[in-house]
């Protein structure tokens, strides 16, 4: 079995600049660590349990199939926050059948983000 010390999604974007200002400054990730210099240096966000490096640069957007999950403490705080910063928001939040309150955001290169608050009485926060 292979040991796994850390891991991290990394995203290619197609304007580095563009995408460091909408996860550093729109959705204020903190900074774990940056390298190189330049437009297409590398930018490290904290991204809860795991690690977001934007680096690089593409001439593509990613596939729809990379989307991202970030659990909020309050959906509808960060939904208001998220709006007051020019966020634009693909969907507000919404108590789903299965019981996780979700928003969806989008990156500026369409990478769609599932903004989540876990209420305290879902099974994901509470197994008796």
């Amino acid at each position: 079995m292979v040991h796994v010390l850390s891991s991290r999604v990394l995203l290619r974007p197609t304007d580095p600049e563009r995408s460091r200002q909408f996860y550093g400054t729109d959705l204020g990730l903190a900074v774990y660590r940056e390298f190189g210099t330049g437009p297409e240096r590398g930018t490290v966000y904290f991204l809860g349990g795991g690690f977001l490096e934007v680096s690089g640069r593409s001439t593509e957007p990613p596939s729809p199939a990379l989307q991202l999950w970030m659990q909020v403490a309050d959906a509808a705080a960060a939904h208001e926050e998220l709006a007051a910063r020019g966020v634009e928001i693909l969907r507000p939040p919404v108590k789903e059948p299965w019981g996780l309150v979700e928003m969806w955001i989008a990156d500026p290169d369409g990478v769609r983000i599932a903004v989540v608050e876990v209420p305290e009485d879902h099974p994901l926060r509470y197994r008796p």
